[in-house]
């Protein structure tokens, strides 16, 4: 019997246990993860290393940087994880690690360990989608939800608006035909002399301040799900640098006030809109951009005020991490077949 073989045999009894630990990888960016999740909801270790201090001098994530970090932390890393858990290998039933989206060389250093592991150990090595683990998180901070929701995604690199109808069934409504709505957040934040990461910096100048600025009169794509974040950045720039050319001084805190409130507005609008058009009660948000306190307050509030519950995970699950990566990898487990050996990183994947 080969290896996919005796696998997929596995992976058929793995599904008839009561109680599945799956170890979970995750290195799509600039955080080198390890998690052991229990039965897809319970989290019995999620240990982080942020690269956010090493990057913080380009202005940005350097992915040639972020690929030899996480080489040099992953096996520290990996042995954190099994002993905050107080378990050994042979507890483990299976490996999963995100295979994208992300960039490719950070990407390739966690499956390259998973499928080391997985051969080693002869455990089945599960896949994971990384846009689709952020949705997970939440079934971990919200221990009763179950599909079907609205989710809305929010990220750096993604912004969707998503219909959930199954653990792993997912249906795209709208997305950003441009800037992701954390991207937007870096470059308003680059242009206004604030450190990386920018979301951060603004989130915090904008706190108790009153915006008095509009920048952008009507949003694109009003009749959609649709999101464009290129127009609002862009009148944002262009506001900074006419100021500056004219010689007069910029309100910071003022202009990242003003310009959080129409880029969560927007979203949340749209967000709101999916949920009564497709009539659900249940709003779920995921993401890194989910920590932001605006967009979970505008959410909340608006979700209270159409009867929708709104839902969000815990800060520490908002980033990248390996514990969403577990999580959802128990529900792939339950209908998928296991990876083969030959899995490669992929720096585009498809939520659908």
């Amino acid at each position: 019997m080969n290896y996919n073989e005796r696998m997929k045999k596995k992976v058929e009894e793995i599904r008839k246990k009561q109680v599945v630990n799956i170890l979970a990888i995750e290195s799509s960016c600039d955080e080198t993860s390890v998690a052991i999740v229990q039965n897809g909801r319970t989290v019995l270790s999620n240990i982080i290393s942020s690269q956010i201090e090493i990057h913080k001098r380009f202005g940005g994530v350097v992915p040639e940087v972020a690929s030899r970090n996480h080489i040099l932390a992953i096996n520290s890393i990996l042995k954190e994880s099994l002993e905050k858990a107080n378990m050994t290998f042979e507890d483990i039933d299976a490996i999963a690690v995100t295979e994208g989206a992300g960039l490719v060389g950070a990407l390739l250093v966690g499956v390259t360990c998973a499928k080391a592991l997985s051969f080693m150990l002869d455990k089945p090595l599960i896949a994971v989608n990384h846009i689709k683990g952020h949705i997970a998180a939440n079934y971990i901070a919200n221990k009763d939800l179950i599909p079907p929701f609205i989710c809305v995604i929010a990220s750096g690199g993604h912004t969707a608006i998503v219909e959930v109808t199954d653990y792993n069934s997912f249906s795209l409504l709208g997305t950003t035909h441009d800037d992701a709505i954390g991207e937007a957040f870096d470059k308003v934040a680059r242009v206004l002399g604030l450190e990386y990461p920018g979301g951060v910096k603004i989130d915090k100048l904008a706190k108790g301040v009153t915006p008095t600025i509009t920048f952008v009169k009507h949003f694109a794509q009003e009749n959609t799900f649709d999101i464009s974040y290129s127009g609002l950045k862009t009148a944002v720039i262009n506001y900074v640098h006419t100021k500056k050319q004219n010689g007069e001084g910029i309100d910071i805190k003022d202009i990242c006030a003003s310009f959080q409130k129409e880029a969560v507005d927007m979203l949340t609008q749209k967000a709101i809109f999916a949920c009564k058009k497709k009539n659900y009660k249940t709003l779920v948000l995921a993401g890194g951009v989910s920590a932001n306190s605006y967009l979970r307050e505008s959410l909340f509030k608006m979700g209270e005020k159409e009867g929708i519950k709104v839902l969000y995970p815990p800060l520490d699950l908002c980033t990248d991490n390996a514990a969403m990566i577990g999580s959802l990898a128990y529900f792939v487990l339950q209908k998928q077949d296991p990876a083969p050996l030959d899995l490669t990183a992929k720096a585009n994947l498809p939520l659908e």
